[in-house]
């Protein structure tokens, strides 16, 4: 069994890779993040500026380790306040592996940040970019030849730009964005996978903090995915943060990638995707760890294929005084 999902790694992984448009299969594009409430700035434009200094973060994802080709992704993003905080700037740059298929790219991130209260803020924001799709299928081994979806290389460059809203004050958020509105093609062919297209991913996002005492803080949030022609995606997490310098957490997500899994189980389809466990070390005022074990629950699990993933803030503008209080979003 564990030889046969390794041969087929390759072909399927181009659906997950961003060739999902045909007839028979939908599923998220998008990379996928479990430290999602810390690496906003690649969901969402309008967080650009949100944290109130100059921050940057660094991410870095690999997913079923163990398998050749198994998804891996990095990102980088850089925001911060200008004009009195009106305004927020932010640029994204990423990769995204799977298999042979490599996507890299760049988001410029521009917010206009308006005072709803005496600590909220409301961002409208907005991002526009490009993204490099290339795909070696030249090298990927199917188990019938001659299949024309697979028999030449694809290289392209996909513009593309996206919007968000997001509310937010140092106890809660609360955002809606689409990042990416353009439905580029990905083949210049139609065949089992029919006129292959990026898919509009929108995400609704909120949490909030909860004092427990004077050490200990609760601190819920969710993500609610939805691509097109797929069912709705949902991750919950619960963070425990401890004298404002470590945080311990749990999320469950329920996945959209239905068709996968059915493929491996006979149409059977299971929703439930994984459970993550999740520590963030606050190691100073500016400098922020992150780390994330993700366990499928789903079938997949039989092949013990785990995902790690790693994050890194920093942050410059505490020596002003601009932070009066721990940022938890």
């Amino acid at each position: 069994m564990i030889r046969r999902f390794t041969r087929k790694f390759g072909r399927w992984a181009l659906f997950l890779a961003g060739m999902a448009g045909g007839s028979q299969v939908q599923a998220q594009q998008d990379h996928m993040f479990s430290q999602y409430m810390f690496n906003m700035m690649a969901m969402n434009p309008a967080y650009a500026g949100s944290r109130d200094v100059l921050s940057m973060t660094a991410l870095y994802r690999n997913q079923w380790g163990g398998i050749e080709g198994s998804p891996q992704t990095t990102t980088f993003t850089i925001d911060m306040p200008l004009n009195r905080e009106r305004i927020g700037l932010g640029l994204q740059l990423f990769n995204d592996r799977i298999g042979e298929y490599n996507t890299t790219g760049a988001y410029a991130s521009y917010a206009f940040r308006i005072k709803v209260g005496s600590r909220s803020t409301l961002g409208l924001g907005i991002q526009a970019g490009a993204s490099s799709f290339q795909a070696d299928l030249a090298k990927v081994k199917t188990d019938q030849g001659g299949d024309p979806a697979f028999s030449q290389n694809v290289s392209k460059l996909l513009p593309n730009f996206g919007t968000g809203i997001y509310l937010s004050n140092d106890r809660s958020y609360i955002g809606v964005s689409v990042p990416q509105l353009i439905k580029n093609k990905l083949t210049d062919y139609n065949s089992g996978v029919q006129r292959a297209t990026q898919r509009r991913h929108a995400y609704a996002m909120a949490g909030f903090v909860v004092r427990l005492s004077s050490a200990l803080k609760l601190k819920p949030s969710t993500l609610v995915k939805y691509v097109e022609g797929s069912p709705l995606g949902i991750d919950g997490n619960l963070n425990l943060w401890i004298a404002d310098r470590i945080a311990v957490g749990v999320s469950y997500r329920r996945n959209q990638f239905n068709s996968y899994e059915s493929a491996l189980d006979n149409g059977q389809v299971y929703n439930q995707d994984a459970i993550v466990g999740i520590i963030e070390v606050q190691l100073s005022d500016q400098l922020r760890l992150g780390y994330a074990y993700d366990q499928m629950l789903n079938k997949m699990q039989t092949f013990k294929l785990p995902s790690h993933e790693i994050m890194l803030r920093y942050e410059l503008g505490f020596g002003k005084n601009k932070i009066l209080t721990p940022r938890y979003f």
